[in-house]
């Protein structure tokens, strides 16, 4: 089963045994009452505030303009999953469909986790997150303090 899956913030992760060393950025999504930490780069996290914020940047960043050509090319997103493990790495699709002669064809791109979150934001589509990913990697929703 699929859990809708909200955005509850941006952080960074600290080392433990040294508060003052700032790890990897990282996103936290909210699902089945539990928080589910992903770790990202620093571009993604800027393109992820950039849409949550909904503060456009100057120019488009590579998210804007996948959705930018995509829709020019008669596509749109549906959804975004994060559907499973492999080796502690997140994997996740993104489902969309596309329109041809009137006919309706339903596309699914593999992507990063990141990217399907940052995509998800600016269309405003649903992140869902399955089961066997929460049973594995969710953690009690107090355990971050996000911005």
């Amino acid at each position: 089963m699929a859990h809708k899956a909200t955005v509850h913030g941006l952080g960074v992760s600290v080392d433990e045994d040294d508060d003052s060393e700032e790890g990897p950025p990282v996103v936290v999504l909210h699902a089945r009452d539990e928080a589910l930490p992903i770790f990202i780069s620093e571009d993604q996290a800027k393109s992820i505030s950039h849409a949550l914020d909904d503060e456009p940047f100057q120019r488009p960043l590579t998210h804007d303009l996948f959705i930018e050509m995509l829709t020019e090319f008669g596509g749109a997103i549906d959804r975004v999953r994060i559907d499973d493990l492999a080796d502690s790495t997140f994997l996740a699709k993104i489902d969309g469909e596309r329109y041809s002669d009137g006919e309706r064809t339903t596309v699914t791109f593999d992507a990063r986790p990141s990217d399907a979150i940052a995509v998800a934001l600016r269309v405003d589509c649903p992140i869902l997150i399955g089961d066997e990913v929460l049973d594995e990697a969710g953690q009690p929703q107090d355990t971050f303090e996000v911005r």
